[in-house]
């Protein structure tokens, strides 16, 4: 098995015991278990629970949204955040998402460190995306604005759902990836609309 694909495992196992047993039985020793091996070799791939947990957040981030590759950074700046925000990622990627989410929220008071990782690696990483693809369109006179980081703020908002219906309401607010889809271009259109009038 290469490096990869055992991290891969790892990263398996781990969400798989964070969704069986919340984030309290997300231990080095469980995680070692659930991936049938030895603590030692998890230990070879990442540093402690934290470290574990970031990764796990980044590879549900990037399920859900990627960063452009170098092709895709070549066109136009409403192409790019399309494909940036638009999100085509499997029910069950936002499933996990979602419930993994909702053990970072309860037990955060326990676990501020943890929480703060959270929102760096999941929220705070996607705005940084938006914020790098309007610096870009800025750059290459494609928009213009002033304050790309309220702006990246502000289309973030706009173009992902808040989780709270979810949390409040499971089964319900669900949307199918057409629905999300459209919600996602319709929230571009009218952000790139007002910057253009800024």
């Amino acid at each position: 098995m290469s490096p990869a694909e055992r991290g891969a495992l790892i990263l398996d196992a781990a969400e798989q015991v964070l969704l069986d047993g919340g984030l309290h039985a997300l231990t080095m020793e469980g995680v070692a278990q659930a991936a049938g091996m030895s603590k030692r070799t998890l230990y070879c791939h990442f540093s402690g629970r934290d470290a574990l947990m970031s990764a796990l957040v980044t590879r549900l981030r990037e399920a859900v949204i990627k960063p452009l590759n170098a092709e895709q950074i070549a066109l136009p700046l409403e192409r790019r955040l399309h494909l940036l925000l638009d999100p085509q990622a499997e029910n069950q990627a936002r499933a996990t998402a979602l419930e993994i989410l909702r053990a970072v929220v309860a037990e955060a008071p326990q676990h501020p460190d943890l929480a703060r990782r959270f929102l760096q690696d999941g929220p705070r990483a996607v705005r940084g995306l938006i914020h790098q693809e309007l610096d870009r369109g800025v750059a290459r006179g494609e928009i213009a604005l002033r304050d790309t980081g309220t702006a990246a703020d502000l289309l973030h908002a706009m173009a992902l759902p808040c989780p709270l219906e979810a949390f409040l309401n499971p089964g319900e607010g669900q949307s199918d990836a057409a629905t999300r889809s459209a919600h996602v271009n319709r929230a571009i259109a009218v952000f790139l609309h007002g910057a253009r009038l800024l």
